[in-house]
């Protein structure tokens, strides 16, 4: 351990407030960073995620170097070293190794957001949606995650000759739809109780659950580093099993989980109790040899039935809001953009297969608005786009590939750049297409099915 042989120089006085001033710097420099570009991109109409992983990469290991994860070999600065190493009087050159000691503590809250955030994405999925549309959201879905899963696999192994694990997972990355963004855009357009917007809201959520099977499917794959088919159907079908339980759960078992809820007298009930489900549903998942961010969504399936639903989500919220910032702001931190320079000809290739992967990302998406089918009139085009942005969902994908030493750092940044391109490009197309465009007469679908689509989208 490192503590014992510093103690041997420094006092464990110094030691403990040089680790204090560190945790708080760290913490200060990260809500400062994401807020001050979140508050700047809501102003223009972007998502603030884009803000906070922009707010990564800027004190991160590709600017500043003031949050710095120990994975990325980077030197943390000199000035974070000195201010330090100051005020708790120890050598500035001391400082790092301290720095990268206690840095497990804030991937621990960044966990914590990550589970919390996809948590939450389960809670709000309108599972009785689908029911109105459900058949053409189906189709939807699973042509925009079939399409660009498999033009991205294939084109990167056999194009780009990236390994099979690193392949499969970035065209895992590209199955996702963010349910926020779209939902936000129909629904300042008017168009979210629309037949187009019932199907993409629909789709979106069965892409979600098809998505981060695949992404379990993928992370538990390369643990064992093979490819071979008996493991793969394995854990395909524990992973659909493991959804298709929480799914009969989540119509079942909301009275017994509400009459949990009911006996916890004390403030905070609802909370510890949600996250008492979400920790079970997470070791049972881990267990079964699955992600854990499987688990997570799966809880919240479970609670989205649930008659404290509404509170619930209230109470996670907030949490979502504080950890889940960490989260991004990591994954923008451990960002290399050097592999990128367009006057590095060995970075050249990334930006190669970045267009490669942004391209067929919009693809995939927008060809998935053709697999509606039926008599109703359809603005397929509408449905296409609407699937488009990645958001938060694609983030989510890369930040765990990255955790899991999944990705080369090329791969890395053309993930993000097709998660960023998409997401800043969907809204506007979308507002240009249905610019000044009302819905049309009779393109509704009943009430019953469309009221409430959104409660607490986020």
């Amino acid at each position: 351990m490192l503590l014992p042989a510093l103690l041997s120089e420094i006092s464990s006085h110094d030691f403990e407030v040089a680790e204090t001033l560190i945790g708080v710097l760290r913490f200060v420099l990260i809500f400062v960073a994401a807020r001050s570009l979140a508050e700047l991109l809501v102003r223009f109409e972007l998502p603030t995620i884009l803000g906070e992983l922009l707010a990564g990469v800027i004190i991160g290991a590709s600017g500043l170097h003031l949050l710095v994860p120990p994975e990325t070999q980077v030197q943390l600065s000199g000035v974070f070293s000195n201010v330090v190493g100051g005020i708790a009087h120890i050598p500035p050159d001391e400082i790092p190794e301290i720095y990268n000691e206690s840095f497990g503590a804030l991937q621990a809250v960044s966990n914590l957001g990550l589970f919390s955030l996809l948590f939450l994405t389960g809670l709000e999925s309108e599972l009785e949606e689908l029911i109105a549309v459900g058949a053409q959201a189906f189709s939807v879905a699973v042509v925009g995650v079939v399409l660009p899963f498999a033009l991205g696999t294939l084109g990167l192994m056999g194009i780009f000759h990236v390994d099979p694990v690193q392949a499969i997972f970035a065209g895992a990355s590209m199955t996702a739809t963010s349910i926020g963004i779209t939902a936000s855009v129909f629904g300042e357009l008017g168009y979210l109780r629309t037949r187009e917007g019932q199907i993409v809201i629909g789709a979106a959520v069965l892409d979600d659950i098809l998505g981060i099977v695949i992404l379990a499917v993928v992370v538990s794959l390369a643990a064992g580093g093979t490819l071979e088919i008996a493991p793969i159907v394995q854990l395909v079908v524990a992973a659909v099993l493991f959804v298709v339980v929480a799914l009969v759960l989540s119509q079942k078992a909301a009275p017994a989980f509400d009459w949990v809820v009911d006996q916890l007298k004390a403030p905070g009930g609802k909370l510890i109790g949600s996250y008492l489900l979400l920790g079970a549903s997470c070791f049972i998942a881990t267990a079964i040899g699955l992600e854990a961010a499987l688990g997570a969504f799966a809880a919240g399936l479970i609670a989205s039935t649930s008659k404290h639903r509404h509170e619930i989500q209230a109470a996670v919220t907030p949490i979502v809001g504080l950890f889940a910032t960490v989260f991004f702001v990591l994954v923008g931190a451990g960002m290399d953009l050097s592999v990128i320079n367009p006057s590095d000809p060995s970075a050249r290739s990334a930006l190669v297969i970045a267009g490669f992967m942004f391209l067929v990302a919009i693809v995939g998406k927008v060809v998935a608005g053709w697999a509606v089918f039926g008599p109703q009139k359809t603005n397929k085009l509408v449905v296409g786009l609407g699937m488009l942005p990645r958001g938060e969902v694609g983030l989510i994908f890369l930040g765990l590939g990255t955790a899991a030493k999944l990705l080369s750092p090329g791969l890395e940044i053309a993930i993000l750049l097709m998660v960023i391109g998409t997401t800043f490009l969907a809204p506007v197309l979308l507002r240009l297409v249905l610019k000044d465009k009302p819905p049309e007469d009779g393109n509704e679908v009943p009430e019953e099915f469309a009221a409430d689509p959104l409660a607490g989208a986020s």
